[in-house]
């Protein structure tokens, strides 16, 4: 593996329907073959950019030398505007594959996590810009409100959903009927002893991070015919 520095840099150019969305972007090989775009979690739970999931997913991506663009959905951080209960952010993440496909003229792979994969895949699925899509910590059941995903049934993309088998957002059952919906190509993982944020669980305490990334990683090179650097 040769080694790759990514540097990161402000975009001040990215605007949705709401107004500026903050972001950041890790650059990427001038010759990468894709683009990527990850979502973050809810902003009532503290979601942001700067979530590990999202920080995690974004080197799994850098790995490859791809651009990665990250965003706060409208009214999180210097975002402007006001959350708008899922339906408006859909909007802003089709402001950021704009963005990316003015940008960089490629192929772009969608990934979010919890709240970023639920908005994302509905702005995603069938988007002919976007080549594949990976679902992190889907959201099932959270809140009392149980998460529909009937839309799958349309999303032909290559798709990558992965779990912990202890996600208090996910239960398994419930989960693989989302994903049972979906035509493929497709997979599911389920990492052993990872809660909703891929961290650990009693019998198994130490962070789940890198077994998430290895999956992505994988199916990355896998689907796409991606090297690492």
């Amino acid at each position: 593996m040769t080694s790759f520095a990514s540097h990161v840099r402000t975009i001040e150019n990215l605007r949705g329907p709401a107004g500026r969305l903050e972001a950041l972007l890790n650059t990427g090989q001038p010759e990468a073959q894709f683009s990527a775009l990850v979502c973050h979690p809810h902003p009532a739970g503290g979601g942001t950019i700067h979530n590990k999931v999202v920080y995690h997913a974004m080197k799994a991506f850098s790995s490859f030398g791809l651009p990665v663009l990250r965003f706060n959905f409208r009214g999180v951080g210097l975002s402007e505007g006001e959350h708008a209960d899922g339906r408006g952010e859909r909007d802003d993440v089709r402001a950021a594959l704009d963005y990316l496909d003015h940008t960089f003229q490629r192929p772009i792979v969608f990934a979010g996590f919890s709240f970023g994969s639920h908005v994302g895949l509905h702005a995603c699925c069938g988007d002919t810009r976007v080549a594949g899509l990976i679902a992190l910590g889907l959201p099932v059941h959270a809140a009392g409100r149980d998460y529909t995903y009937g839309f799958l049934e349309r999303c032909t993309q290559p798709k990558l959903f992965v779990s912990g088998d202890h996600d208090e957002y996910g239960p398994l059952d419930q989960l693989e009927q989302a994903w049972a919906r979906a035509p493929e190509p497709k997979r599911i993982r389920v990492i052993a002893g990872a809660d909703h944020f891929f961290q650990g669980t009693a019998g198994s305490p130490e962070p789940k991070l890198a077994a998430m990334q290895t999956e992505i990683r994988a199916w990355l090179a896998e689907t796409f015919q991606l090297a690492a650097l």
